[in-house]
């Protein structure tokens, strides 16, 4: 079924079952038009709008969302994945991409493109520095388990069963811990017969 034929429900996406035995899988499209956007706040300093599009079309190993971030806010804390490579494409406004220390912000604008690996040297943190909302397509592949390290505040957040961005219901360990909280291998292990 054509996803805009009058058969098919406008506000789901079309899955492997709605196409034929004889035709297989079949592409879907997510219209950010059909979307609500979901909102995120937090103190004055953090907020976004966000939709989920590859989540609405089907995706497994490829994450997109549509964020717009207000002036002066920012999306996330500074963060950076062990597990997971993410990708900026800035479709409207301006902003800068805060990196690691000792390495240079960049400044983001219409038709900007960011690839940020996995791993430390790609610690970022986004802000709209300028005076209209700040729009951008973000994309990561969706590997899990993964770990996401928060350089400001000394934690950690594990991932297992599905990977930030991903479904929550389907996550076995989803957990945040201060970095210093490490324990040796065999403590609280009983290594000997009671």
């Amino acid at each position: 079924m054509a996803p805009d034929s009058p058969d098919a429900p406008a506000d789901e996406p079309r899955t492997d079952a709605d196409a034929s035995p004889e035709s297989g899988p079949a592409p879907n499209a997510a219209r950010v038009a059909d979307l609500d956007w979901s909102e995120s706040e937090r103190g004055d300093r953090f907020a976004f709008r966000r939709k989920r599009l590859a989540e609405r079309a089907g995706g497994r190993d490829l994450g997109c969302s549509l964020y717009e971030v207000p002036p002066g806010r920012r999306p996330w804390p500074t963060h950076y994945h062990e597990g997971n490579e993410e990708a900026l494409y800035v479709l409207s406004g301006t902003g800068t991409l805060r990196t690691r220390e000792g390495a240079a912000d960049l400044d983001l604008e219409a038709d900007t493109y960011v690839a940020l690996p996995a791993g430390a040297d790609y610690a970022r943190q986004i802000e709209n520095d300028g005076d209209e909302p700040l729009r951008y397509l973000a994309l990561s592949t969706m590997n899990h388990p993964d770990v996401t390290v928060y350089p400001d505040s000394g934690k950690v957040g594990v991932f297992c069963g599905a990977p930030p961005g991903g479904d929550k219901n389907a996550r076995t360990l989803n957990d945040y811990f201060p970095r210093d909280a490490a324990v040796g291998y065999w403590e609280g292990e009983p290594t000997d017969e009671e």
